[in-house]
Protein backbone atom coordinates (compact mmCIF):
# COMPACT_ATOMS: atom_id res chain seq x y z
CA UNK A 1 0.00 0.00 0.00
CA UNK A 2 1.98 3.32 -1.20
CA UNK A 3 2.21 5.86 1.55
CA UNK A 4 2.40 9.22 1.60
CA UNK A 5 6.23 10.86 1.51
CA UNK A 6 7.66 13.37 3.86
CA UNK A 7 7.43 16.18 1.67
CA UNK A 8 3.92 15.31 0.99
CA UNK A 9 2.99 14.98 5.24
CA UNK A 10 4.89 18.34 5.63
CA UNK A 11 2.64 20.30 3.25
CA UNK A 12 -0.97 18.31 4.09
CA UNK A 13 -0.19 20.06 7.47
CA UNK A 14 -1.20 23.29 5.78
CA UNK A 15 -4.59 22.26 4.84
CA UNK A 16 -7.31 22.57 7.51
CA UNK A 17 -9.41 19.22 6.11
CA UNK A 18 -12.67 19.84 8.60
CA UNK A 19 -13.11 22.99 6.84
CA UNK A 20 -13.82 24.51 3.00
CA UNK A 21 -11.80 27.40 1.86
CA UNK A 22 -13.21 30.20 0.01
CA UNK A 23 -11.71 30.19 -3.46
CA UNK A 24 -9.14 33.20 -3.09
CA UNK A 25 -7.84 31.17 0.39
CA UNK A 26 -8.01 27.95 -1.47
CA UNK A 27 -5.32 28.95 -4.29
CA UNK A 28 -3.32 30.97 -1.88
CA UNK A 29 -3.16 27.72 -0.17
CA UNK A 30 -2.27 25.57 -2.71
CA UNK A 31 0.25 28.08 -3.78
CA UNK A 32 2.20 28.07 -0.39
CA UNK A 33 1.62 23.83 0.23
CA UNK A 34 3.45 22.72 -3.07
CA UNK A 35 6.57 21.40 -2.91
CA UNK A 36 7.74 20.02 -6.52
CA UNK A 37 10.70 21.33 -8.21
CA UNK A 38 8.81 21.80 -11.41
CA UNK A 39 5.81 24.32 -12.00
CA UNK A 40 3.21 22.19 -11.32
CA UNK A 41 -0.33 22.29 -12.80
CA UNK A 42 -3.47 23.79 -10.59
CA UNK A 43 -6.27 20.97 -11.03
CA UNK A 44 -9.95 21.69 -10.43
CA UNK A 45 -11.88 18.71 -9.41
CA UNK A 46 -16.00 19.08 -9.57
CA UNK A 47 -18.19 16.37 -8.00
CA UNK A 48 -21.40 17.30 -9.38
CA UNK A 49 -25.09 15.97 -8.34
CA UNK A 50 -25.92 14.19 -12.18
CA UNK A 51 -26.64 10.80 -13.38
CA UNK A 52 -23.86 10.77 -16.37
CA UNK A 53 -25.61 7.95 -17.84
CA UNK A 54 -28.81 9.61 -19.08
CA UNK A 55 -28.11 11.63 -22.39
CA UNK A 56 -30.40 14.74 -20.44
CA UNK A 57 -27.82 14.64 -17.80
CA UNK A 58 -24.33 14.87 -19.10
CA UNK A 59 -21.89 17.97 -18.18
CA UNK A 60 -20.11 19.03 -21.33
CA UNK A 61 -18.92 22.73 -22.59
CA UNK A 62 -15.95 24.51 -22.95
CA UNK A 63 -14.01 27.87 -21.16
CA UNK A 64 -11.90 30.60 -22.15
CA UNK A 65 -10.05 30.79 -18.82
CA UNK A 66 -9.27 34.47 -18.47
CA UNK A 67 -5.42 34.20 -17.52
CA UNK A 68 -4.86 30.77 -19.57
CA UNK A 69 -3.30 27.37 -18.80
CA UNK A 70 0.09 28.27 -18.34
CA UNK A 71 0.42 25.39 -21.03
CA UNK A 72 1.59 25.63 -24.79
CA UNK A 73 -1.04 24.35 -26.61
CA UNK A 74 0.04 22.75 -30.30
CA UNK A 75 -2.93 23.58 -32.65
CA UNK A 76 -3.74 21.40 -35.50
CA UNK A 77 -6.09 22.99 -38.33
CA UNK A 78 -7.60 20.64 -40.95
CA UNK A 79 -9.17 23.34 -43.63
CA UNK A 80 -8.07 24.43 -47.31
CA UNK A 81 -8.08 27.62 -48.96
CA UNK A 82 -8.60 30.96 -47.74
CA UNK A 83 -9.46 29.73 -44.04
CA UNK A 84 -6.30 27.61 -44.29
CA UNK A 85 -4.50 31.34 -44.76
CA UNK A 86 -6.41 32.70 -41.40
CA UNK A 87 -5.77 29.79 -39.30
CA UNK A 88 -1.63 30.24 -40.33
CA UNK A 89 -2.56 33.78 -39.52
CA UNK A 90 -4.21 32.99 -36.05
CA UNK A 91 -1.53 31.19 -34.83
CA UNK A 92 -1.97 27.58 -35.45
CA UNK A 93 1.19 25.20 -35.81
CA UNK A 94 -0.19 22.96 -38.44
CA UNK A 95 -2.74 23.46 -40.97
CA UNK A 96 -3.45 21.45 -44.27
CA UNK A 97 -5.61 19.02 -45.10
CA UNK A 98 -2.45 16.34 -45.72
CA UNK A 99 -2.01 16.11 -42.38
CA UNK A 100 -5.24 13.67 -42.27
CA UNK A 101 -2.99 11.25 -44.07
CA UNK A 102 -0.33 11.94 -41.58
CA UNK A 103 -2.90 11.27 -38.83
CA UNK A 104 -3.91 8.01 -40.35
CA UNK A 105 -0.08 6.85 -40.53
CA UNK A 106 0.31 7.56 -36.66
CA UNK A 107 1.18 11.43 -36.19
CA UNK A 108 -0.07 12.68 -33.26
CA UNK A 109 2.06 15.60 -32.25
CA UNK A 110 -0.89 17.68 -31.15
CA UNK A 111 -3.02 18.99 -28.54
CA UNK A 112 -6.25 19.93 -30.21
CA UNK A 113 -7.37 19.22 -33.90
CA UNK A 114 -9.62 21.83 -35.27
CA UNK A 115 -11.68 21.26 -38.49
CA UNK A 116 -13.84 22.96 -41.19
CA UNK A 117 -17.50 20.67 -41.16
CA UNK A 118 -16.49 19.82 -44.78
CA UNK A 119 -14.15 18.07 -44.16
CA UNK A 120 -15.27 15.76 -40.97
CA UNK A 121 -16.00 13.09 -43.22
CA UNK A 122 -12.77 12.27 -43.67
CA UNK A 123 -11.86 12.05 -40.15
CA UNK A 124 -14.78 9.12 -39.26
CA UNK A 125 -12.14 6.41 -39.98
CA UNK A 126 -9.83 8.13 -37.37
CA UNK A 127 -12.19 8.17 -34.49
CA UNK A 128 -11.03 5.19 -32.51
CA UNK A 129 -7.54 7.08 -32.73
CA UNK A 130 -8.70 10.12 -31.85
CA UNK A 131 -11.78 9.84 -29.73
CA UNK A 132 -9.87 8.34 -26.51
CA UNK A 133 -7.15 10.77 -26.91
CA UNK A 134 -9.77 13.53 -26.92
CA UNK A 135 -8.62 14.77 -30.27
CA UNK A 136 -11.62 14.21 -32.50
CA UNK A 137 -12.95 17.56 -33.64
CA UNK A 138 -16.35 18.46 -31.97
CA UNK A 139 -19.08 21.46 -33.04
CA UNK A 140 -20.03 21.19 -29.17
CA UNK A 141 -16.52 22.44 -28.36
CA UNK A 142 -16.15 24.46 -31.38
CA UNK A 143 -13.24 22.68 -32.82
CA UNK A 144 -15.98 22.04 -36.00
CA UNK A 145 -16.45 25.43 -37.40
CA UNK A 146 -16.03 27.95 -40.44
CA UNK A 147 -14.36 30.78 -38.37
CA UNK A 148 -11.27 28.41 -37.58
CA UNK A 149 -9.62 31.71 -37.57
CA UNK A 150 -11.39 32.09 -34.05
CA UNK A 151 -11.20 28.67 -32.59
CA UNK A 152 -7.53 28.96 -32.69
CA UNK A 153 -7.08 32.34 -31.19
CA UNK A 154 -9.20 31.40 -28.35
CA UNK A 155 -7.39 27.78 -27.86
CA UNK A 156 -3.84 29.68 -27.58
CA UNK A 157 -5.83 31.96 -25.03
CA UNK A 158 -6.68 29.30 -22.52
CA UNK A 159 -10.36 27.88 -24.02
CA UNK A 160 -10.59 24.32 -22.12
CA UNK A 161 -12.72 21.64 -22.38
CA UNK A 162 -14.53 19.70 -19.96
CA UNK A 163 -16.33 16.78 -19.90
CA UNK A 164 -18.19 15.10 -16.65
CA UNK A 165 -16.41 11.36 -16.43
CA UNK A 166 -19.11 8.39 -15.51
CA UNK A 167 -18.63 9.23 -11.97
CA UNK A 168 -20.15 12.62 -12.03
CA UNK A 169 -16.64 13.95 -11.77
CA UNK A 170 -15.60 16.93 -13.98
CA UNK A 171 -11.48 17.29 -13.49
CA UNK A 172 -9.77 20.41 -15.48
CA UNK A 173 -6.59 22.13 -15.25
CA UNK A 174 -6.79 25.99 -13.98
CA UNK A 175 -3.10 27.23 -14.45
CA UNK A 176 -0.30 26.52 -12.80
CA UNK A 177 2.01 27.27 -9.78
CA UNK A 178 3.66 30.10 -10.78
CA UNK A 179 0.52 32.37 -11.56
CA UNK A 180 -0.20 35.20 -8.86
CA UNK A 181 -3.07 33.92 -6.84
CA UNK A 182 -5.55 35.93 -7.58
CA UNK A 183 -5.01 34.97 -11.14
CA UNK A 184 -5.68 31.10 -10.33
CA UNK A 185 -8.77 32.59 -7.93
CA UNK A 186 -9.56 34.08 -11.53
CA UNK A 187 -9.60 31.16 -13.29
CA UNK A 188 -11.15 28.84 -11.05
CA UNK A 189 -14.17 31.14 -10.62
CA UNK A 190 -14.52 31.32 -14.31
CA UNK A 191 -14.89 28.11 -14.64
CA UNK A 192 -16.71 27.72 -11.94
CA UNK A 193 -19.73 29.93 -13.15
CA UNK A 194 -19.23 28.15 -16.39
CA UNK A 195 -20.41 24.82 -14.23
CA UNK A 196 -23.09 26.28 -12.79
CA UNK A 197 -24.37 27.42 -16.29
CA UNK A 198 -23.75 24.25 -17.58
CA UNK A 199 -26.32 22.87 -15.33
CA UNK A 200 -28.77 20.06 -17.20
CA UNK A 201 -32.30 21.02 -16.04
CA UNK A 202 -32.99 17.40 -15.74
CA UNK A 203 -30.69 17.66 -12.69
CA UNK A 204 -32.37 17.64 -9.01
CA UNK A 205 -31.15 18.29 -5.48
CA UNK A 206 -27.98 19.78 -5.01
CA UNK A 207 -26.01 20.02 -8.15
CA UNK A 208 -22.49 21.03 -7.07
CA UNK A 209 -21.68 18.48 -4.27
CA UNK A 210 -18.29 19.22 -3.72
CA UNK A 211 -15.03 21.10 -5.71
CA UNK A 212 -11.38 20.70 -4.48
CA UNK A 213 -7.99 22.25 -5.87
CA UNK A 214 -4.63 20.48 -5.96
CA UNK A 215 -1.35 21.26 -7.29
CA UNK A 216 0.10 18.28 -9.16
CA UNK A 217 1.93 16.84 -5.92
CA UNK A 218 -0.18 18.66 -3.36
CA UNK A 219 -2.84 18.60 -1.18
CA UNK A 220 -6.43 18.41 -1.64
CA UNK A 221 -7.86 22.10 -0.83
CA UNK A 222 -12.25 22.10 -0.50
CA UNK A 223 -13.78 24.62 -1.98
CA UNK A 224 -16.67 26.42 -0.44
CA UNK A 225 -19.19 25.71 -2.91
CA UNK A 226 -22.50 27.14 -1.25
CA UNK A 227 -22.86 29.42 -3.68
CA UNK A 228 -22.80 27.47 -6.31
CA UNK A 229 -25.76 24.83 -5.49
Amino acid sequence: MATAGKKFKTAATKVDRTRTYSIHEATALVKSASFAKFDETVDIAVNLGVDPRHADQVVRGTVVLPHGTGKSVRVLVLAQGDRAKAAEDAGADFVGLEYIQKLKDGWLDCDVIVATPDVMGQLGALGRVLGPRGLMPNPKAGTVTMDVAKAVKEIKAGKIEFRVDKTGNVHAPIGKVSFAADKLAENAQAFMDTIVRSKPSAAKGVYVRSATLASTMGPGVRLETAGYR
